[in-house]
């Protein structure tokens, strides 16, 4: 008998990969528990889970398992959070990791693929994400490098990236998707020398959704997922494309993963420069065919000018008298220049900007 226990987010729950009898998810777990000599499989992953949620809630039960094969798939929705810290990451997969083979197991890790990417983002939001997970990824590869694990890497695999491996989301992988992962880690196990049957099938059992099925998921359940997202990885995701244009004079180059610090004073200058012109730009748009007209009109400076609408007024009011954005540093020595915190009063004022309902 073969006990494989599996820790992790939804990649390992199995998220894109329908149960076949209905009722849930299958993933590439189960589809490589079919490998192992007389498995059973305990699958432990979480919907959400970072990593410091594995070694916390799911380590204690997996140990107590005595697992012959772990796994351990995790980090991305570590960097998905405005409190993203690698060095935290990494620690607590290193913990989970050495818990493991602790208990005599063999570990599978894995090197995450690029979720800027995947989403197909644009480059100044993909770029600080790549250097996310590229931060995790080093962290991992250390931890495998210490413990000894097989370790897949997804991130250069080639076919990663091929859309056809991937679900609506494109962040959880399909039933094609899944059998890749679980083909590759059976490779990885056979070529290790543990006794593995016949590999997974590479070719999904059931026909792809339709787009009007993936359209329907979309809609209902990914609206979730987006709706709970968007109040932490957006904002987070806007103040990380600030920091690279802040950092854009400052000689930092794509490849490090790092930006260079930059002083509150620069960011609030900069910020109320672009607030200032956004708000003029606004009034313009506001003032229509008349300040259009004041423009053309060669007599200008005797013509009095239009005055900005009453919102427009009161929104460069609330800009004028904004805080600086505040910079919140982890516990450490070395500061984590993407912390961001996005300032309240700044949202409050773009939506009356735009005329939203509160």
């Amino acid at each position: 008998m073969t006990t494989f226990v599996a820790l992790g987010d939804s990649i390992t729950v199995g998220m894109g990969d329908p149960a076949p009898e209905g009722g849930g998810w299958r993933g590439w777990a189960a589809l490589l528990a079919t490998s192992l000599p007389q498995p059973v499989l305990h699958n432990l992953a979480t919907l959400g889970a970072q990593a410091a949620d594995v070694e916390r809630l799911q380590l204690p039960a997996a140990t107590d398992l005595k697992p012959d094969v772990a796994s351990v798939v995790v980090g991305i929705n570590d960097t998905l959070r405005g409190n993203f810290d690698p060095q935290r990451t990494g620690a607590a997969v290193a913990r989970t990791v050495a818990g493991l083979r602790a208990a005599g197991a063999q570990v599978l890790t894995m090197r995450l693929p690029d979720p800027g990417q995947m989403f197909g983002l644009p480059r100044s939001l993909a770029r600080p994400l790549a250097r996310r997970m590229r931060a995790v990824n080093e962290a991992v590869d250390e931890v495998a490098t210490r413990y000894g694990t097989l370790h897949l890497d997804a991130a250069q695999d080639p076919a990663t990236y091929e859309r056809r491996y991937w679900s609506v989301d494109r962040l959880h992988p399909n039933e094609r998707g899944h059998r890749l992962i679980a083909c590759r880690f059976h490779a990885l196990l056979a070529s290790a020398g543990y006794p593995v049957g016949p590999g997974p099938d590479p070719e999904p059992s059931t026909p792809p959704p339709s787009r009007m099925a993936e359209v329907l998921w979309m809609a209902t359940k990914g609206t979730t997922w987006l709706a709970r997202r968007s109040r932490d990885l957006v904002p987070g995701l806007l103040a990380l494309a600030v920091r690279e244009w802040l950092n854009a004079g400052h000689g930092m180059t794509e490849g490090e993963r790092e930006p260079v610090p930059v002083s509150e004073s620069v960011i609030q200058n900069r910020l109320a420069s672009t607030a200032g012109r956004a708000v003029r730009a606004a009034g313009a748009r506001s003032c229509g065919e008349d300040h259009a007209t004041n423009l053309n009109n060669p007599n200008r400076s005797k013509t009095p000018r239009t005055p900005q609408p009453e919102h427009v007024q009161v929104t460069f009011r609330k800009l004028a008298a904004m805080r600086p954005p505040a910079l919140g540093w982890p516990q450490g020595t070395q500061p984590n220049m993407e912390v961001l915190r996005t300032d309240e009063a700044a949202q409050a004022a773009a939506r009356e900007l735009r005329g939203d309902n509160p």
